[in-house]
């Protein structure tokens, strides 16, 4: 009885997060970077204590929501890479999936990548540096691995696929950045010109025996 009474708290307390969590997002997609927990709070219709309390203070919910959505974007990333495609198409598919999903929710993307420049005092000590690199080294590593067991790199194949993963990352949050403040060229220049950077050496190795290769 105790084992099931437990059981529907966990299951209770989940779907209480996950409510928050719409809700902090909400307000994320309203305000972007300026997003304060006591707009949180308000929205989720409870007191900022009762937040704290399920995820400490901002920075707590700052990596719940950062997860949240790079949980997402990692499956997108993923099923772009495992399309039945060539290999160029496969490439330029997943710099689009990356960067249509900035471009759809941009308040989103600042609020995970850029601080509030006008925090409130309260707030002002959130360093959302210290947050969002963890974020790109989890994007990176979760591409090597994706790289290490699709493409053939010889005997320095975990090293170089970190290596091409977290360069690509790099490349694809720095260009993406730059191109959704200034919008110089459309998406799908944005795409090719990428991809025309990435097709050197990665055209010329082969892919492993028995997938679809990468």
């Amino acid at each position: 009885m105790e084992t099931t009474q437990q059981a529907e708290q966990q299951r209770s307390a989940r779907a209480r997060r996950r409510q928050l969590l719409e809700a902090a997002d909400r307000v994320v997609l309203r305000d972007g970077p300026q997003a304060s927990m006591n707009a949180i709070a308000a929205e989720a219709g409870i007191t900022k204590p009762i937040l704290y309390r399920h995820f400490g203070d901002k920075g707590g919910l700052y990596r719940a929501l950062a997860k949240r959505h790079t949980d997402a974007l990692l499956d997108a990333l993923r099923t772009a890479l495992d399309a039945p495609a060539e290999r160029r198409r496969r490439v330029e598919t997943t710099l689009d999936t990356y960067l249509a999903a900035i471009e759809a929710r941009p308040q989103v993307y600042r609020f995970l990548m850029h601080p509030a420049e006008d925090a409130q005092l309260p707030e002002q000590g959130f360093d959302v540096g210290r947050h969002s690199a963890p974020l790109l080294r989890r994007l990176g590593e979760e591409l090597a691995k994706v790289i290490e067991e699709r493409v053939d790199l010889g005997p320095d194949s975990e090293q170089l696929s970190r290596v091409w993963g977290h360069g690509i990352v790099g490349m694809m949050h720095g260009a993406g950045d730059w191109w959704l403040g200034e919008r110089p060229c459309s998406r799908e220049q944005l795409v090719r010109s990428l991809a025309d950077l990435l097709w050197g050496r990665l055209a010329d190795v082969s892919d492993r025996a028995g997938g679809p290769g990468f």
